[in-house]
């Protein structure tokens, strides 16, 4: 026996290879919901054997029917009658109130209410900031009047010199008796300094990892790309930037950094109801990551008295949500627009649906504009992205790059009457794999100041023309068919 096995170890490695790649495609057949994703993982696994079943393990696994993320809190919440038929009640009247700044984007409101349980709130006062020379400031300005608490999660946090601005004032804050919890995303902040953490936590700070990454244990995807803060329980922050330098455009955050670009992104600061939602939101992940049972109380859920007239309701998903409440949401937004669609995003692998729903909107006379970065921070992305610009184009939909450096936004603007800005870009990725947040702002103000933005960012861009693309090489055409068909995996 030993002898055989000496004698033909090679043959059976092979089988044994092929005998896994076998069981381990099977369960991808049977966990994988959307067929495109499916077809890419059978790819991997039969044309890089071994390879292929490693990087399954590590990334592929369907986490949303095996529910990594208990959320048996918020599922007791949720399940409160008496809550559910408050916050329907609420919804109702608030939608019936402002039926004229809602229009026909009813639809939306009601998808998101009814999938997720994300009211529409009034009264909410909400400030467009335009990168981190807008948003640090006035967060900054926010963590120091803190009185009761303070509730941060962010996907990214660099021990830069804002990183240290925000730790010092929160160091000061809980030395006062603030209550401070911190969530950090495991594999978006690796580089945290543990004598960051350290430190932190000596000073009364609460901080907890989100999801820890083990080794092949399938953590690597499924990752918190939320960035929220809340004080108070009255004022919110949401949006794509993150605690770093590299969001701050100002000399002296450039000057130790000379190769790093322009960084352009978009986020926003709301006062009013809509928090309460960002609160809710962070109570679930914190609970989560802590094994906590924080209780819903007046001190985090405040009386807020009105700040302004904007509508405000959050759209959040995850691996732990039945449906991705996201992408059902951009997908809504684009089929109810009547006049025009402005997207912004990084990272462009649309599925599908959104596909289609872009032709349709051009096709129908709508004018739909996607900007995104003119050089990726991913050549990968990059190819996969510009793998779908010649069916936009050839329908109408017209394609900015952003050349002045790097765009991190995810906005849309739709028509004159529906902003939508937050952590969510427009791929698969952020409809399937992360967990992911979206403010969804009705307001004529809010959007004529987000119009504004996007075409200021169309001015810093080059515009693709149908006749120059459709003449590119055969050699980029092979290169955007081979990574479309890795794209549902990106």
């Amino acid at each position: 026996m030993l002898q055989f096995l000496k004698e033909h170890w090679q043959t059976l490695a092979i089988v044994l290879l092929y005998a896994v790649t076998a069981v381990v495609a099977v369960k991808a057949l049977l966990e994988t919901r959307a067929t495109g994703k499916t077809l890419a993982y059978l790819l991997l696994l039969f044309f890089l054997p071994g390879i292929g079943v490693i990087v399954y393990l590590l990334v592929g696994m369907n986490r949303r029917v095996n529910k990594i993320y208990n959320r048996k809190w918020l599922s007791n919440v949720r399940l409160n009658k008496r809550l559910k038929d408050y916050l329907r009640q609420e919804n109702r009247e608030t939608l019936l109130e402002h039926s004229d700044l809602v229009s026909n984007k009813t639809g939306i409101a009601r998808l998101l209410f009814r999938d997720s349980l994300s009211p529409l709130t009034a009264d909410n006062e909400t400030l467009l900031l335009l990168n981190g020379d807008e948003k640090f400031p006035l967060l900054l300005e926010a963590l120091r009047g803190a009185k009761h608490h303070i509730h941060l999660e962010y996907y990214i946090f660099e021990e830069g010199i804002i990183g240290k601005d925000v730790i010092s004032i929160l160091i000061e804050k809980a030395k006062e008796g603030v209550e401070i919890r911190f969530i950090y995303d495991d594999f978006g902040s690796r580089d945290i300094n543990r004598r960051f953490l350290r430190q932190m936590r000596a000073a009364g700070i609460q901080v907890f990892p989100f999801y820890r990454i083990r080794l092949l244990a399938n953590r690597l995807n499924y990752r918190n790309h939320r960035k929220i803060v809340v004080v108070d329980g009255h004022t919110g922050f949401i949006g794509g930037i993150n605690v770093s330098d590299r969001y701050i455009n100002e000399p002296r955050y450039r000057d130790a950094h000379p190769k790093w670009p322009f960084w352009r992104d978009t986020h926003l600061c709301v006062k009013g109801q809509g928090v309460h939602t960002l609160q809710f939101l962070f109570m679930g992940d914190w609970n989560f990551c802590a094994e906590d049972n924080l209780p819903i109380t007046h001190e985090y859920f405040p009386d807020i008295p009105v700040t302004g007239g904007d509508l405000v309701q959050i759209a959040a998903s995850g691996p732990d949500s039945e449906r991705s409440s996201i992408m059902l949401s951009y997908l809504a937004a684009i089929n109810q627009a009547e006049r025009s669609v402005y997207i912004t995003t990084p990272y462009f692998i649309p599925n599908d649906s959104i596909l289609n729903a872009l032709q349709q909107a051009a096709l129908s006379g709508k004018d739909v504009r996607l900007l995104v970065p003119g050089v990726s921070d991913s050549a990968v992305v990059n190819r996969a992205s510009e793998s779908f610009f010649e069916e936009l184009l050839s329908c109408g939909v017209r394609v900015f790059r952003y050349q002045k450096g790097f765009v991190h936004a995810k906005t849309m603007v739709v028509d004159d009457n529906l902003s939508v800005i937050g952590t969510a870009n427009m791929d698969i990725r952020s409809f399937d794999f992360n967990f992911e947040v979206n403010a969804f702002v009705y307001s004529k103000e809010m959007n004529w100041k987000l119009t504004e933005a996007f075409l200021q960012d169309a001015l810093y861009s080059s515009e693709l023309k149908v006749e120059e693309w459709l003449a590119r090489g055969r050699w980029a055409r092979l290169c955007e068919a081979v990574v479309r068909l890795f794209s549902p995996l990106l």
